[in-house]
């Protein structure tokens, strides 16, 4: 694999992810396997108003799926929701080639683009976001169940 994947920047990320560690009472939690290569990864997610104000992560995953997860987590607190969604797409669209890097609070991505030239490795790197976007509309949706928005 190129040396450009396992990059000293995404390495270092992955050994040092924030909020490690699942919530007592999370809004909204997600579960998410990597059929591929066996990584997991769950995310609690408590909102306000629409914007993270608590999160916790149990990550299982390999060094390209802990990288994204510790970017996730290094900012998720008070991101919105919307910002997670569009974080989530915008990264999914680079690795396929079809998008530049994200901005904004998650633009760290961009030193994962070297994945897009292994797409079986898209799944893993993509895990924590995908299940970061889960869990807040599973907080969202218990939000509007309850009466909380």
């Amino acid at each position: 694999m190129s040396q450009d994947l396992y990059s000293s920047r995404v390495l270092e990320l992955a050994a040092d992810i924030h909020h490690v560690g699942l919530l007592e009472s999370p809004d909204g939690r997600s579960h998410r396997v990597s059929r591929l290569c066996g990584s997991e990864i769950e995310v609690d997610i408590c909102l306000r108003d629409g914007q993270v104000i608590a999160a916790g992560i149990e990550p299982k995953a390999c060094a390209l799926g802990q990288a994204s997860a510790s970017i996730l987590m290094r900012h998720i607190v008070g991101a919105t929701t919307e910002e997670i969604q569009t974080a989530r797409d915008a990264f999914k669209a680079m690795l396929k080639g079809e998008g530049p890097a994200p901005t904004g609070r998650f633009w760290e991505l961009r030193y994962l683009e070297a994945v897009k030239e292994y797409p079986p490795r898209h799944t893993s790197a993509l895990l924590a976001f995908d299940a970061a976007v889960e869990a807040s509309e599973r907080a969202l949706a218990k939000q509007v169940t309850t009466g909380e928005i």
